[in-house]
């Protein structure tokens, strides 16, 4: 899969690494912005707030499945949208996802000595479940779908509980599955 990641910090990079070392095509993109028009899929791994001028500086991304990994932390939605995913779909009108950002990205490097494959929460729109759940498992992520984007608010605020058993816990990954996988 082609991938295009906006955003070369901890997320964006972690993420661009362990997509490279399953097979990937990665283009990794800073705050110049570029080109991803030939991306079959485009993350967003971004500070919540720079996701206006993250959007601004790329080009070809009408209609593209977008994956939204970003946090609002101390920010808001942009001003008529309920979330940033429904703000990017709003600014895109391709595929969105809302995904990769209830995961501690301090962790990606353990994720594959993990003994189950940890969860990756998602929701988004069901025409990109294929390309999000594809790359959740080849990050070594187990794919937990939690509906469509309008859940996207629910997965933004849900930030606060991560955090706050962070604070007892430290970064953590965390499992979900029905009784029999267990």
């Amino acid at each position: 899969m082609r991938i295009a990641i906006a955003g070369r910090g901890n997320v964006g990079g972690g993420l661009a690494d362990l997509w490279e070392r399953a097979g990937h095509d990665v283009t990794r993109i800073g705050r110049e912005g570029g080109d991803v028009s030939g991306a079959d899929v485009v993350v967003l791994a971004v500070p919540g707030g720079a996701l206006a001028h993250a959007l601004d500086g790329l080009a070809g991304i009408a209609g593209r499945t977008v994956i939204d990994a970003t946090n609002l932390i101390g920010a808001s939605p942009p001003d008529g949208h309920t979330s940033n995913a429904e703000y990017v779909k709003a600014r895109t009108g391709g595929p969105t996802a809302k995904a990769f950002n209830l995961n501690f990205a301090s962790l990606y490097d353990q994720v594959a000595s993990a003994s189950t494959a940890p969860g990756n929460i998602w929701c988004g729109d069901e025409e990109a479940r294929e390309a999000v759940e594809a790359l959740c498992r080849d990050a070594g992520y187990a794919p937990l779908y939690a509906g469509g984007l309008e859940n996207a608010p629910i997965s933004e605020s849900f930030l606060t509980l991560v955090f706050a058993i962070n604070r007892e816990l430290g970064a953590f990954f965390y499992r979900m599955a029905p009784p029999e996988r267990f």
